[in-house]
């Protein structure tokens, strides 16, 4: 099991992040938001903004075929596409965010993209940028084993995203070849989904915690920060991404301002859980 932090200081950010969530006994925030969304400059002070409230930053790959987009974050990535996103936007911005925030950076991506870039080339590159950590659901079992090598090469953690119903020995399997967190969803289906919390969420994360030491971080569909709290009690991290798209739709004329306000609601959501609803770390 990859337990340990890789030889790079970027990626010891994530680790920090969520020692210090933990040594405060509440759950680490992680914001997801596509690069470029809703225009290049826009996104950048967009993401300056958010990363005061948030401890983890997901920085989204805009992509037309996303794995698990819903159609909040379809809409989101199509515009940053028509606004003239280009792979380097995302290597300019994570090196701007690491330089002025403490937030870690995780980048989330389908894999079609990094393939076409140049898997070792991305990876180096994020690394040299300050990126933390990457998060490719999609990842194709044919490229799993050398992508995680070479990430591992370049310094960076490799998250595993969790099947909601996969067997104790699976869960074994994937968190073995993993490092920095596990990322497991909160609700089936895509992202932007307004429904209740599934009911196996709390088992799911209690049974990652028997196959692994690795942090759970919960996401997909939480869409309050009521549901950021519930999912606090149990989790080591709560990722949310539609719903500030959601507020940033809602003020067209200040986007970055709605996007900030929706994170902080989602931090004063999560650092409800207190220590006596949290489970033991």
């Amino acid at each position: 099991m990859i337990t340990s932090t890789p030889p790079s200081w970027s990626a010891a950010r994530l680790d920090e992040a969520l020692a210090t969530s933990r040594s405060e006994q509440r759950a680490a925030l992680s914001v997801y938001l596509p690069v470029g969304y809703p225009s290049r400059i826009v996104s950048r002070d967009t993401l300056h903004l958010v990363a005061r409230h948030a401890d983890i930053l997901e920085l989204g790959i805009p992509h037309t075929d996303s794995h698990l987009d819903g159609p909040v974050m379809q809409q989101a990535s199509e515009q940053a596409l028509a606004e003239g996103f280009q792979m380097i936007d995302l290597f300019t911005v994570a090196t701007e965010l690491a330089a002025s925030t403490s937030a870690a950076l995780l980048v989330t991506s389908s894999w079609n993209p990094i393939e076409n870039f140049g898997p070792e080339l991305f990876a180096e590159l994020l690394a040299v940028a300050g990126g933390a950590a990457v998060l490719i659901p999609d990842l194709p079992e044919h490229a799993a084993a050398t992508w995680h090598w070479t990430s591992r090469e370049a310094g960076l953690h490799t998250i595993p995203y969790i099947p909601a119903h996969a067997s104790t020995a699976r869960l074994v399997e994937i968190t073995s070849a993993s490092s920095g967190m596990v990322y497991a969803p909160a609700t089936p289906g895509r992202t932007g989904a307004r429904r209740p919390l599934s009911p196996h969420l709390p088992r799911l994360v209690r049974r990652l915690g028997t196959a692994t030491d690795l942090p759970v971080a919960v996401g997909i569909g939480i869409s309050s920060p009521d549901q950021a709290a519930r999912a606090a009690a149990y989790a080591d991290a709560v990722a949310v991404g539609s719903a500030v798209v959601r507020h940033m739709l809602t003020w067209p004329n200040a986007p970055d301002l709605a996007a900030a306000g929706a994170a902080k609601a989602f931090a004063d959501g999560v650092r409800r859980a207190s220590s006596s609803t949290r489970r033991p770390t």
